[in-house]
């Protein structure tokens, strides 16, 4: 089963022809990728980096992706998330139980509703809050890890070229962690598609030492949101309902009461 492995995934945390209108002519602004502050330039190597770089041309630039703002998935039929990248702040909706969290990500804090009233119990708070933080880390990683592997505390090797379960070519990228995130042992290999660029499939391993991969999964059905690219189908599940917002109400991130999001 696919849920026995949906861990606290990994650290926090060329454009592509068939179906990409991203504008050609933007591709030299976007294509510097500098990598975030403490990521682990001395280790990793640079046939790794230019492949992470190119990725992130191929699935809309930094720019781009920098600017992005709202973004609104159902995970796996089990909650929905509305995440303000820019504010640092996400709201996680359970549809199993019907509770909500609205988390402050630079605090880690949340404010929690469950069985039809909001959470004031310090205990309750601390127990489930840290729940509500795990789920963005977790369920953010699976919907954008492409945009992240230059992230604080990622070394990246490049481990040579390699066949994905789909029987298709692949530059394959490692991705190992340095005390970062909720489980810095963990460790994926990344199949990138040498034409487009785009990641094709991912392992992961939750000690780096493991033999054999906890999962490896395929990364299908990109499309075109707001000016990034973004895969939903992961095997036999999906993300499901992806959009990209320039705006949203801000009681999104403050009320329990629905969101009326746009259209």
């Amino acid at each position: 089963m696919l849920f026995r492995h949906l861990l606290f995934l990994g650290a926090c945390v060329c454009l592509f022809s068939c179906g990409n209108n991203l504008d050609d002519a933007d591709a030299g602004a976007d294509s510097a990728n500098p990598p975030a502050e403490g990521f682990d330039l001395t280790d990793s190597d640079p046939q790794a980096i230019a492949l992470a770089d190119s990725v992130m041309l191929a699935i809309g630039g930094r720019k781009n992706w920098d600017d992005t703002r709202y973004l609104y998935w159902n995970f796996f039929g089990a909650r929905t998330l509305l995440w303000d990248k820019l504010g640092k702040k996400a709201r996680v909706e359970s549809i199993r139980d019907s509770s909500v969290y609205l988390v402050d990500i630079a605090s880690g804090e949340s404010r929690i509703k469950m069985y039809g009233k909001e959470q004031t119990s310090a205990d309750t708070l601390a127990k489930y809050g840290e729940r509500g933080m795990g789920m963005w880390i977790n369920d953010s990683y699976w919907l954008v890890m492409p945009f992240k592997l230059k992230d604080s505390g990622v070394t990246l090797k490049y481990m040579g070229q390699d066949t994905t379960k789909a029987g298709e070519m692949a530059e394959v990228l490692q991705l190992t962690f340095k005390e970062v995130g909720n489980t810095p042992n963990n460790k994926y290999l990344v199949y990138v598609d040498p034409g487009s660029k785009l990641v094709t499939q991912w392992e992961y391993f939750g000690n780096a030492a493991d033999a054999e991969p906890r999962f490896s999964l395929p990364w299908t059905d990109y499309k075109e949101y707001g000016s990034i690219m973004l895969s939903g189908g992961r095997g036999e599940r999906a993300l499901t309902d992806i959009a990209v917002f320039e705006e949203v109400p801000e009681s999104a991130f403050t009320s329990f009461d629905p969101v009326d999001l746009p259209e």
